[in-house]
């Protein structure tokens, strides 16, 4: 999964200012970009939606990195955006029709109103990356960590959210709420065209859902939402995540769509097989992350995770040891690769059994295999293109260069079709700029961030959103949905984990 975490309130130079006259109203940002309401036409039109929402401290127009790079004192920390070597190109002008899809817009004794599941869908969702949810008694701006899931448990908010008593809708409830459904996958689901989608009502229409998705209760609203997302849409990083609290339902007990089984099934056989293989994955939740074979260095990464920057300086100043999760793991993997007398010529990075996760983590190691590591990515949304280069401050000297580098190592990468979302993203980056050697088979694809959405009667759900990461080469954009193929394919799945093996096919290579 890819997850990125925002916050705008630490913006030192937002500002944001309201005007109407009329039947027209605006908000506009202090760099001039604007969000215009035409209440007669029922319009909202942004004159560039990537800038209006743009933090003032990020590099570039889709900075994916959560970083800022600096601390309060204005040190450097952990990350560089290199402007010198960033892309932007940006969208198009955006005009959102709501009469399209029958969601009013009010002007009533000089006071202007929009539907707050529209606002929502609009700013919150895709800025935010958090939802909002209505239980008739609280309001919730809400994320899924902090909302919690059945499988695992809900949180506290999450159980709050089903005290509500369930119930039905309304007629005018569910009418609003599946064309408000309508408008947030039309201009915010980043995988229409792979899917052939032109409108999301012409969809529920060839499905035969469009009368039941109004007709029926919540409950089996929900069930149908659950169908398409899991099943015909399909591309694992869409996924339902509870019932409206109208359901009266909590319990999500539907079958995965074959690319979810697929998915599902390789965990399995890749997990078993190193499990299986020897000593060093003897425990298969906790393997050995970092180990030394011979002249072969092998790190393993199953999830990209990472702790708050000053964590890793705090660390070092105090002698203390690192965390282990993504960077600290790197920062560790570079001190032992370059100490004294180090017999370490390859490096083999193990993401053959990784899922995906945080950006930032991701980020940084590819900053320490790249030095300075692209991150390329399409709007869908606005048409917008932007590639950022980030370098990671790995040796922790608050500098960026060659120390903070693994250049002069042959690296290898395993990937497998477990290898999906960040864990697909890091791999095509290294085989677009052609540095390090992927061996395996082709990654199982992923290329959008995820966007938490809800409908308006109460359903907690999550897209690929229009922020579709690329790879850029020969100037064009390249989507990284369908995978990455391997420079040599490893045929059996015990391959992978077998250090010896694979130690001396390496060093043939």
């Amino acid at each position: 999964m890819i997850f990125l975490n925002r916050d705008w309130l630490k913006d030192p130079n937002y500002d944001l200012m309201f005007s109407a006259e009329g039947t027209d109203a605006a908000y506009v940002r202090e760099n001039e970009y604007h969000m215009q309401f035409d209440f007669a036409e029922k319009t909202i039109l942004f004159d560039d939606f990537n800038a209006f929402v743009h933090s003032s401290s990020e590099g570039s127009l889709l900075d994916m990195l959560s970083a800022s790079g600096f601390t309060e004192a204005g040190e450097s920390e952990l990350f560089q955006r290199n402007l010198e070597a960033s892309y932007d190109r940006y969208g198009d002008e955006v005009k959102l029709n709501l009469s399209d899809y029958h969601i009013p817009m009010v002007m009533q004794d000089g006071k202007y109103y929009l539907p707050l599941q529209t606002m929502n869908d609009i700013l919150v969702s895709p800025v935010l990356r958090a939802a909002i949810l209505f239980n008739g008694e609280c309001l919730m701006i809400i994320n899924r960590d902090l909302f919690g899931s059945v499988s695992k448990g809900l949180s506290e908010l999450g159980e709050l959210y089903y005290k509500a008593m369930p119930g039905k809708r309304s007629r005018e409830l569910a009418e609003f709420g599946y064309y408000e459904l309508c408008f947030v996958l039309d201009n915010f689901y980043g995988l229409k065209e792979p899917h052939e989608i032109t409108s999301f009502d012409q969809f529920f229409w060839q499905m035969g859902f469009d009368k039941e998705f109004i007709e029926d209760s919540a409950k089996e609203a929900d069930d149908l939402l659950y169908r398409v997302i899991d099943y015909y849409l399909d591309d694992l990083h869409s996924e339902f995540i509870a019932y409206s609290h109208l359901a009266g339902e909590k319990e999500v007990d539907w079958t995965n769509g074959p690319a979810t089984r697929k998915l599902e099934e390789a965990v399995v056989m890749y997990g078993r097989a190193r499990a299986a293989a020897d000593e060093f994955y003897a425990d298969a939740e906790n393997p050995i992350v970092y180990e030394e074979f011979g002249n072969t260095a092998f790190l393993v990464f199953d999830h990209f995770v990472n702790s708050s920057a000053s964590v890793y300086y705090s660390a070092i100043e105090n002698g203390e040891d690192l965390p282990l999760d993504t960077i600290g793991l790197v920062i560790r993997a570079h001190s032992m690769i370059y100490r004294d007398d180090s017999p370490i010529e390859n490096v083999v990075i193990d993401l053959s059994n990784n899922l995906g996760g945080d950006v930032d983590a991701a980020i940084f190691l590819m900053g320490w295999i790249l030095g300075d590591a692209p991150f390329s990515v399409k709007d869908t949304f606005t048409g917008a293109l932007s590639t950022a280069s980030y370098r990671a401050d790995v040796n922790l000297d608050r500098k960026f260069n060659n120390g903070d580098v693994l250049d002069d190592k042959n690296v290898f990468v395993l990937v497998s079709p477990v290898s999906f979302s960040c864990g697909n993203l890091v791999p095509a980056a290294f085989k677009a700029l052609d540095k390090v050697t992927l061996l395996g088979r082709t990654t199982g694809g992923g290329s959008c961030i995820i966007q938490p959405l809800s409908t308006a009667w109460g359903t907690f759900f999550q897209i690929s959103g229009p922020q579709r990461m690329s790879f850029l080469k020969n100037g064009s954009f390249y989507d990284i949905d369908t995978g990455v193929a391997p420079d040599f394919t490893l045929l059996k799945p015990e391959r992978y984990y077998d250090r010896e093996w694979l130690t001396e096919y390496i060093n043939e290579l």
